[in-house]
This record gives structure tokens, C-alpha cells and sequence, in this order.
């Protein structure tokens, strides 16, 4: 294996797995399957959310992959806001997921048009001593969002999970996330589009010169970046070769020659505007 962690320890002292499986837009009647392809492969960090409906899926699988339950680094996220929707939402993510706790606890946008983040925030942190959640996080928060919570609770986000891909790759975001010690974890890591990125010219050179597919290359890429990633795939063949990016590295200048694609325009959702 090339020198790469395999893992990060939170603020919060938790450790979570550098390379998870995502399960967006995998509904219940599927998600079991997948996620038990994804276990067996090796996956350790799964994610899921509320608003995905296939928490009971999710959780059905993990109860039957016969691993210990502290194997699994288990994510969740929250759509609703306000200090008692958030605790309520998550007693229902833990008993649909048949568990006792969460490892990582996400607010899934910042909603600001709401407004309720910082109240929301505070719920998770509540929670996170409560030891109903091991690690409190955010996802789609922006710097300002991050530095609101930040200074009106006293606890910043462990991690946030955003869009971040080669053609978005937010390095302000990250460089403000490394100065807070905050985890940077990126969700569609292969782009929304993937095709057109697998076919740039720089993705098409890396893959050839390393003998990987363009997949590997851009998955690779974002975990020497320093990122988390989550990437998602119902396809066992796909979930597997989406796992063989641990054993080869790329070079400065290819990493660079990847950077260099970065368009600084979303594909997804803004979170000034999601509610």
C-alpha cells in the first residue's frame, strides 16, 4: 500500500475511515443489497441520511454482516431543523437503523432561509454528550456558516461533508477546514456528470500512465487531497473497483495536472438557496 492514512481521528477523538460507501438515491427495497456488497468488499464507513428513506435498509444490513457493531463507522444526516426536531428525528434514525448510536451526526444543509442551524447545531452537540453520537458534524455548510456555529456555541463541526469533486474542488473551503480542525469529506467525489470528467484529457493521461481506470484516478486523487470519500454504486463489480485505490499514488504532477480542471462552479445544490 502506497503511504497514504487510511483513517483520520476527529476533534472529537473518534476515528473514521478515509474511504466509505455512500447510499444516495439507493431506495430501501435495494439499499440492503448494496451495502452488504460494500461490507463484504471491505467498506467500513457507511452513509445515509433521513432524507435518503433507506435507513431501515441500511441498518438491516448492518445487522446482518456479522461484524461487530464498533467495525462500522455509521453516518447519518438531518434535514429538519430546530433544537427538538433534530433530537426527535434522531431517535427515529436510531431505531430504524436498529442502533444505539450514530458514529458521525450530520446537519444535511445549513437552510439559512430557516435559520434555525445554530439552535440545530446545539442539538447535535447535546447529543454528542449525551453518547448518542460519537462525532457531531455538518454537510453544505459554507465558511460562513462554519464560522457562525463556531463562535455562537464554542464547538465547531468535526467534519463537513460537501461537493467536491475535480471540476469543484473548494480549496478556500478546505484550507478554512484545516485551520479549525475540521475533515473535509466529499460527496459525489467522481462529479454529478461524471462522464465529461472522465474523458479530460489530464483524467485520460493519469489512467494510462498508472494503469487505473478514470474512476480510480479521481477517487485517488481526492483522498491525496486529504478528503473523505463516500462514493456510491449499487453495481458489486463498480463498488470493488471503486475500492482498488489504496496500492498506487499519483505524482505531484498529476495531481496538479487534476487540480488544473477546477471550474469553481457547482453541479448540485447551493446552500444559499436549498431549503
Amino acid at each position: 500500500m502506497s503511504e497514504l492514512s487510511t483513517s483520520i481521528t476527529l476533534s472529537g477523538g473518534a476515528v473514521i475511515p478515509r474511504y466509505g460507501y455512500g447510499t444516495f438515491r439507493i431506495d430501501d427495497a435495494e439499499v440492503a443489497a448494496a451495502v452488504t456488497a460494500a461490507l463484504d468488499t471491505g467498506y467500513r464507513l457507511i452513509d445515509t441520511a433521513v432524507g435518503y428513506q433507506n435507513e431501515v435498509g441500511v441498518g438491516r444490513a448492518i445487522g446482518a454482516a456479522g461484524l461487530g457493531r464498533e467495525e462500522i463507522f455509521l453516518t447519518s444526516k438531518v434535514w429538519d431543523h430546530g433544537y427538538d426536531e433534530v433530537r426527535r428525528n434522531l431517535d427515529e434514525s436510531l431505531e430504524r437503523l436498529g442502533t444505539d448510536y450514530l458514529d458521525l451526526y450530520l446537519l444535511h444543509w445549513p437552510r439559512p432561509d430557516v435559520d434555525k442551524y445554530v439552535e440545530s447545531w446545539r442539538a447535535l452537540v447535546d447529543a454528542r454528550s449525551e453518547g448518542l453520537i460519537r462525532s457531531a458534524g455538518v454537510s453544505n455548510f459554507t465558511i460562513e456558516h462554519l464560522a457562525r456555529v463556531e463562535a455562537e456555541t464554542g464547538a465547531a463541526p468535526e467534519v463537513n461533508q460537501v461537493e467536491l469533486h475535480p471540476y469543484f474542488s473548494q480549496p478556500e473551503l478546505r484550507a478554512y477546514h484545516e485551520e479549525h480542525g475540521v475533515v473535509t469529506e466529499s460527496w459525489g467525489p467522481l462529479g454529478l456528470r461524471a462522464e465529461g470528467l472522465f474523458e479530460e484529457p489530464a483524467v485520460q493521461a493519469v489512467a494510462k500512465a498508472q494503469g487505473r481506470t478514470p474512476a480510480q484516478v479521481v477517487l485517488r486523487w481526492n483522498l491525496q487531497r486529504g478528503n473523505v470519500v463516500i462514493p456510491k454504486s449499487v453495481t458489486p463489480a463498480r463498488i470493488a473497483e471503486n475500492w482498488e485505490v489504496l496500492d498506487f499514488a499519483l505524482t505531484d504532477d498529476e495531481l496538479a495536472s487534476i487540480d488544473a480542471l477546477d471550474t469553481g462552479v457547482r453541479q448540485g445544490g447551493d446552500p444559499l438557496t436549498v431549503h
